[in-house]
């Protein structure tokens, strides 16, 4: 392989991954492409990121599970209204379920609760077969000198022995605690976030071999990849 190439967090932003994968000159049969998670709600197309990236995982990429894909199955499984709310009310889900034609029409409300559940013929083969692939992603990628993972480590659990859930979501813990001496690349903490810098969306490079790549695409950052391989950064707006 003559790169390492690392994205996160597309959140439905189609266009942009697409722009980004041409500027990088993405080749599978010379790169390999870490994708670390969130393909889906609150950007435009987040069906057509899964598409793109089941074509991408079957030319050889390495796709990981975010906390959004978790927020998805468990919404889509029958976890409970929490996960349905969560998800559907305060996350985006609603446009990702749009972004299957699934609209307002295929809800039911639910008399007793304040939430909402999909009528059976919403739950289509397309929708299941996509949830099924969503379910089925890694939690995390080890390397000698790298791990690549969603939202981060817990700085006192080696990182196979960590329950998929913190690999998720972890936020300050990680940022703060982490002393081991692989250099993680992380997603879900928006970048602006750990510069401290409401305008900032670069990739963040944190002194404990932290690297941060969520650019906010869908919040009016960048989308960023990350060549490890070169220490060089791509972005698109």
């Amino acid at each position: 392989m003559r790169r390492t190439l690392v994205i996160s967090d597309i959140h439905g932003e189609l266009d942009k991954l697409n722009r980004l994968l041409e500027i990088v000159n993405y080749d599978s049969q010379l790169d390999q492409l870490i994708l670390l998670g969130d393909y889906v709600d609150r950007g435009p197309d987040p069906r057509g990121v899964i598409k793109k990236v089941i074509e991408l995982k079957a030319a050889g990429a390495l796709a990981l599970k975010g906390n959004h894909e978790d927020m998805m199955i468990k919404a889509l499984t029958g976890e409970g209204n929490d996960a349905w709310n969560r998800w559907f009310k305060r996350n985006g889900g609603d446009i990702t379920l749009r972004s299957y034609g699934i609209g307002e029409e295929w809800l039911v409300k639910n008399p007793e609760q304040d939430t909402y559940e999909l009528v059976p013929s919403a739950r289509t083969e397309e929708l299941l077969v996509d949830l099924t692939f969503l379910q089925e992603l890694d939690h995390y990628v080890e390397t000698e000198d790298y791990i690549f993972v969603h939202a981060g480590v817990d700085p006192a659990t080696p990182v196979h022995e960590t329950d998929p859930y913190t690999l998720m979501w972890i936020r300050e813990d990680f940022h703060q605690g982490y002393v081991g001496q692989k250099t993680v690349v992380f997603g879900h903490t928006t970048t602006n976030r750990l510069h401290g810098d409401v305008d900032n969306y670069e990739v963040y490079y944190g002194a404990n071999r932290i690297i941060g790549i969520d650019g906010g695409a869908v919040f009016g950052g960048q989308l960023n990849a990350l060549d490890v391989t070169n220490n060089k950064v791509y972005a698109v707006k």
